[in-house]
C-alpha cells in the first residue's frame, strides 16, 4: 500500500476528518509563509493544509516526517479535490443522504472546536495550581496504610482463618502457612499504599480498618478471598506537581467540558420522546 493511497485503508471517520480539515479551510488564514504547493483548476492547496492533513493521519503515519510524506500527501489532497469537484458536478452533494452526513460531520467538528476552546479558556495556570493545592490537602491523597493479607481460594477458607484469628492465632504465622499470595513468605506484608493503588474492594476494606484490626468478613477480589490486617496509618508526602500535572490537566479538561455541556442543557428547552414517539414523562425512563 502506497502512502498516496493511505486514505483507502482509513475508517470513514478519519477520511471525514481529513476532508473537513482541508475542504473547509478558509483561504484568508493563509500567511506569507504559507506558500501554495499545488493548484487544481485554479483552486489552491497551501502548505498549511498539507500539514493539517498530516496531523489527521493515523499515529503510525504521523511518525513519518512531513518532508518524506509531503509529495504523497499533496497527491492525496489533489485526488480528494478532483473527486469532490466531480461529485459536485454530478450534484451528489445535494443528495439527502450526503447532506445529512455532512451536517453530522459539521456538528461533530463544531463540537470538538468549541469544547477545545472552552477547555483552553479554563485551563489557566491559576486553575491548575489551585487544583493541585486542593489535591495535596485531601486526605485521600495524603493518607497511606500499611497492611498485611492472607489470600485463599474460597470464602470458607477465609472464614476459617478469621475464626482462628479471633481465637488468638498470630496473623503473620497464619499468612506464612496458609496464604497463597506472593507476600506469604513475608507474613502477608504488602507495605504502605495510598488511595487508588489497589483494587477498589480491597482498598475500601483496608482503609476502613483501625490500626491493629483485621477484617471480620472475607474480602472478595478477582484474585480470591482476602483477610486483611491494618498495621499502621500515616500521612504521606504529597506528590510533586510535575508528577501529577498531566493528571490534573486531564481531570480539569473533563470538568470544564462537563460544566459547559451542563450549562448548555440548563439554558435549552429539551424535550425527549420514547422510541415509539410518545413523550417521555418527567422523571420517567425512556421505553
Amino acid at each position: 500500500m502506497t502512502i498516496r493511497h493511505l486514505e483507502l485503508a482509513f475508517s470513514p471517520t478519519v477520511i471525514a476528518a481529513v476532508v473537513v480539515a482541508v475542504v473547509t479551510w478558509n483561504a484568508s488564514w493563509a500567511a506569507d509563509d504559507d506558500p501554495v504547493v499545488a493548484s487544481i483548476n485554479g483552486t489552491e492547496i497551501r502548505r498549511s493544509q498539507v500539514k493539517e492533513a498530516h496531523n489527521q493521519l493515523p499515529e503510525q503515519y504521523r511518525k513519518v516526517p512531513l518532508e518524506i510524506i509531503f509529495p504523497n500527501l499533496v497527491d492525496s489532497l489533489i485526488d480528494a479535490r478532483l473527486a469532490a469537484a466531480d461529485a459536485r458536478a454530478k450534484n451528489i452533494h445535494s443528495e439527502t443522504e450526503v447532506v445529512e452526513q455532512l451536517a453530522r460531520m459539521a456538528d461533530q467538528l463544531l463540537q470538538r472546536v468549541v469544547l477545545t476552546r472552552e477547555i483552553q479558556l479554563g485551563m489557566t495556570d491559576v486553575a491548575i495550581r489551585s487544583r493541585y493545592n486542593e489535591m495535596v490537602k485531601s486526605p485521600a491523597v495524603r493518607e497511606e496504610v500499611h497492611v498485611r493479607q492472607i489470600l485463599v481460594k474460597t470464602k470458607t477458607e477465609a472464614r476459617a482463618i478469621i475464626g482462628e484469628l479471633e481465637n488468638g492465632t498470630d496473623f503473620v504465622a497464619l499468612a506464612k502457612k496458609q496464604s497463597t499470595g506472593p507476600s506469604a513468605s513475608q507474613g502477608g506484608d504488602l507495605g504502605y499504599f495510598g488511595h487508588g493503588q489497589m483494587m477498589p474492594e480491597f482498598e475500601k476494606a483496608a482503609f476502613a480498618l483501625d490500626k491493629g484490626q483485621f477484617s471480620s468478613t472475607p474480602v472478595k477480589t478477582q484474585f480470591g478471598w482476602h483477610v486483611i490486617r491494618m498495621d499502621n496509618r500515616r500521612d504521606a508526602e504529597p506528590p510533586k506537581f510535575e508528577h501529577v500535572e498531566q493528571q490534573i490537566r486531564d481531570e480539569l479538561s473533563q470538568q470544564i467540558a462537563d460544566s459547559y455541556i451542563k450549562r448548555l442543557r440548563q439554558e435549552a428547552e429539551i424535550r425527549r420522546f420514547n422510541i415509539n414517539g410518545t413523550p417521555v414523562k418527567a422523571g420517567a425512563t425512556e421505553q
